[in-house]
């Protein structure tokens, strides 16, 4: 059975219900990059229609670390609009709705990533956390 993102595109806009992980490691929180956006962006992605917001945070920190986390509890939930000018969302006016889980450490940086987004493959960094 195919999954279906719970969201959708109609002309230039476009809805997402997104899940997405807040990764702290020895003072350093996990972001993700890729070739096309001139940003990083946090690991997550959309909730699959069926998928529990839980359920899709530790598929898609797997899919981007290749290292199943599990979740200390939800974060934040944070409504967010924004106009995309290039990269994987160009031309777009995006409305995101997104649950942020804080995982609970695994007291290791390792990682195993070998994830793409859109065809375009993805870096994943941990960066050192400001005090």
């Amino acid at each position: 059975m195919k999954n279906f993102d719970c969201g959708f595109t109609r002309e230039n806009n476009r809805f997402r219900y997104r899940a997405a992980a807040i990764i702290v490691e020895d003072n350093h929180v996990l972001f993700a990059s890729n070739e096309l956006d001139d940003y990083y962006y946090s690991i997550g992605g959309a909730v699959h229609i069926g998928e529990t917001a839980e359920d899709a945070v530790k598929r898609e920190v797997y899919e981007e670390t290749g290292v199943s986390y599990e979740i200390d509890h939800l974060a934040v939930i944070h409504e967010n609009f924004f106009n995309e000018n290039n990269g994987t969302s160009a031309g777009l006016k995006c409305h995101e709705i997104c649950l942020y889980f804080l995982m609970k450490p695994r007291d290791t940086m390792e990682l195993h990533s070998n994830s793409t987004t859109q065809g375009v493959k993805e870096n994943v960094v941990f960066a050192r956390k400001w005090t």
